[in-house]
């Protein structure tokens, strides 16, 4: 969507907004760090994102990585910064074939820095030499697709101190299409509100974009101010200098200053706040708690959708989903971004989806080895992983392998069960409540329009030994309204699932629209899923060394214990899960799933698949029904293992590994 009709539809809604700027980080870890931040963030509710480009394009790629990331991935609407430095015409046609293959509908066309080398600025040759060359161009090759915005200095700009003549520039480039601006730092609200009414007076009606930049550290706060050459008044001066060493407290003061600040502009009539974030939050979230501009219980974030949108390109209308990927967004989005057609409506037929290959960058496991032991520890024992899952049932711990985000408010009315369960060794993966019919407006439960309804069937998914999968299975096909599938390593699949068609698991009714049904169980899906769960355990046993006790213990249940998922079909029964497993516990969950006399075997030449050595002598039998034999691995195997590992640590969707940028 155009940051111009956002902004026009918030303005008629009468509430402020605001947006933030990220830069390109310089190393791959860096990149996936401001990631795990954009996704935070996206809590905020910003109406937009934008993302730099850097003098020269020196961080071009990946900038445009960036992009699609921001707008696949997390459903961030993205505005990407395109610059004249140093750009040759075909690096901006590349530029912005990327930005519209990505979704990309905003462009903010810039002149740009000279590069660091450079202490003025030159045209390219074959380039452009001013923004608005740069924003014709971009009209002429792409009409109404961008939206363009521009750059504004209130204060002059690194080579041109006469404001006048700067809005005189920037009357040129909104003459050539440039439907919004965005500008400059400053600190001074009275030059700044000046400068609004001289651009009015030039005729300039397009919607004007305050750059807010948040005070992090008084060393920053004067050296943007410096870069920039933007007055501080004296009355900031006064309020940081006392603190200028006790950084705490000068994020404090630097809140109150800046959130003074931004309610001037809102009262003045400009109801829309550009935060300079320089990749941090905190700053910019204490300035927006200050202000009252934060979703919370009496307004929350909006959601379309029960899950996150994305605004890829050709995937803006899709609204069903398995929910098997509901904990894990960025792999689903890499598994389909290949598809030509995405399901809106109705899954349709279910044997069509292609689901990609599980080597795609943002599908393995994230974090390093170290990270992965630190957080979910070495268990060697059903006991210690029951430990790991109960710990983030109770919202102690941020993830788990197969959950990237912490327990959900929504988890609130099940979590006592969940806790119960995982503490008996059945280990759970996925849940939701029953829900029957919420208003689309509650803060738990809601999404879609206004006015509407949403509802959900019970959902559970565990991971169970295969000594109580039979049992379990018997009980669930006792009674009619479960539907499930279980199916372990090797694929062996039971389900009492009439077809492959889908099950919607989740549901909405809305004033003047049809049913809507954007969660579901299906056959084809849930193996895909299948693959993926096994792979992603087989990455935390591979964190440990390869004749650990815990590498064992986790390979041991990844490999032999199956994955269930059970559907209520009653959504009036709140708990109508939980009761299958009544009476039912793991035996011996505190005995060790390995033998020290199994440290023996990993000397040996044989090796066991299922139970049996390859020269088909039973292999004895460990705790849970696990060979207490250590896995062996070749030297390739070991290579592989540790290559799997650093990769890992790279979680975005294409390229990211290679997108590390030199000083």
């Amino acid at each position: 969507m155009h940051i111009s009709q956002k902004l026009a539809q918030a303005r008629l809604e009468g509430k402020p907004t605001f947006s933030f700027e990220f830069f390109p980080p310089k190393t791959a870890q860096g990149v996936q760090n401001l990631y795990d931040r954009m996704d935070r963030m996206h809590g905020f509710g910003p109406q937009f994102i934008d993302i730099t480009w850097g003098a020269g394009g020196r961080h071009s790629k990946l900038t445009c990585e960036m992009v699609k990331v921001a707008q696949s991935v997390y459903g961030l609407e993205t505005c990407m910064h395109l610059t004249c430095t140093d750009m040759e015409q075909s690096k901006l046609d590349d530029a912005l074939r990327e930005a519209y293959q990505a979704g990309c509908t905003n462009i903010l066309a810039l002149r740009g820095d000279p590069p660091r080398e450079k202490d003025k600025w030159e045209a390219t040759a074959g380039g452009f030499r001013y923004a608005k060359d740069l924003v014709l161009y971009i009209k002429e090759r792409y009409g109404n697709h961008f939206d363009i915005g521009v750059a504004g200095y209130s204060e002059g700009s690194d080579d041109n101190d006469d404001v006048d003549e700067l809005i005189d520039h920037l009357k040129e480039k909104v003459d050539a299409g440039a439907t919004f601006i965005v500008t400059q730092m400053f600190y001074d609200t009275d030059i700044f509100l000046e400068w609004v009414r001289k651009v009015r007076a030039k005729g300039i009606d397009i919607p004007i974009i305050p750059g807010i930049m948040p005070i992090h550290t008084h060393a920053a706060f004067l050296r943007r101010a410096q870069w920039t050459k933007c007055k501080i008044p004296k009355l900031w001066t006064e309020a940081l200098e006392p603190v200028k060493n006790d950084d705490v407290e000068v994020r404090r003061v630097g809140k109150d200053l800046v959130a003074d600040m931004c309610r001037r502009l809102i009262d003045a009539g400009i109801t829309h706040l550009h935060f300079y974030t320089m990749n941090l939050a905190q700053a910019t979230r204490m300035v927006l708690e200050e202000l009252e501009l934060l979703p919370d219980q009496k307004s929350p974030l909006e959601k379309p959708l029960p899950w996150r949108p994305s605004l890829a390109l050709n995937r803006r209308e899709e609204n069903v989903r398995p929910i098997f990927w509901r904990n894990r967004n960025r792999s689903y989005v890499a598994r389909t971004q290949d598809w030509d057609e995405f399901p809106n409506g109705r899954w349709g037929d279910s044997r069509s989806p292609a689901f990609g290959e599980l080597d795609s960058y943002g599908i393995g496991l994230k974090g390093t080895n170290e990270q992965n032991i630190k957080l979910w520890g070495t268990p060697t024992s059903v006991q210690d992983l029951s430990d790991v899952f109960v710990r983030y049932m109770e919202g102690k711990l941020d993830s788990l392998p197969w959950s990237e985000q912490p327990i959900t408010n929504e988890a609130g009315s099940i979590q006592h069960d969940l806790v119960d369960l995982n503490r008996r060794g059945f280990l759970t993966i996925n849940s939701q409540p029953a829900v029957n019919g919420a208003k689309s407006s509650d803060p738990i439960f809601g999404w879609g329009p206004r006015n509407g309804y949403v509802y959900q069937k019970a959902y559970l998914e565990v991971l169970v030994s295969p000594d109580y999968i039979t049992e379990i299975v018997n009980r669930i096909e006792c009674d009619e309204e479960f539907t499930y599938y279980a199916v372990n390593k090797d694929g062996d699949l039971k389900t009492n699932a009439p077809n492959e068609g889908p099950n919607a698991v989740t549901w909405g009714v809305f004033p003047g629209k049809e049913i809507v049904q954007p969660t579901i169980v299906e056959t084809v899906s849930f193996l895909a899923w299948k693959d993926e769960f096994y792979r992603l355990g087989q990455q935390w046993a591979n964190c440990h060394a390869t004749a650990s006790p815990a590498r064992y213990a986790i390979q041991g249940v990844v490999d032999t214990w199956y994955l269930l998922n059970i559907v209520h079909n009653d959504f009036h029964a709140t708990r109508g899960i939980f009761p299958i497993f009544d009476g039912l516990s793991v035996k011996d969950m505190e005995k060790p799933l390995y033998s020290l006399n199994s440290e023996l075997s990993t000397t040996n030449d044989h090796e066991t698949t299922n139970g049996t050595d390859v020269n088909g002598a039973d292999v004895s039998k460990g705790a849970n029904g696990i060979s207490s034999t250590f896995p062996e691995y070749s030297t390739k195997e070991s290579a592989n293992i540790i290559n799997t590992a650093k990769t890992s640590t790279v979680d975005a969707i294409n390229g990211v590994k290679n997108l590390a940028v030199a000083n």
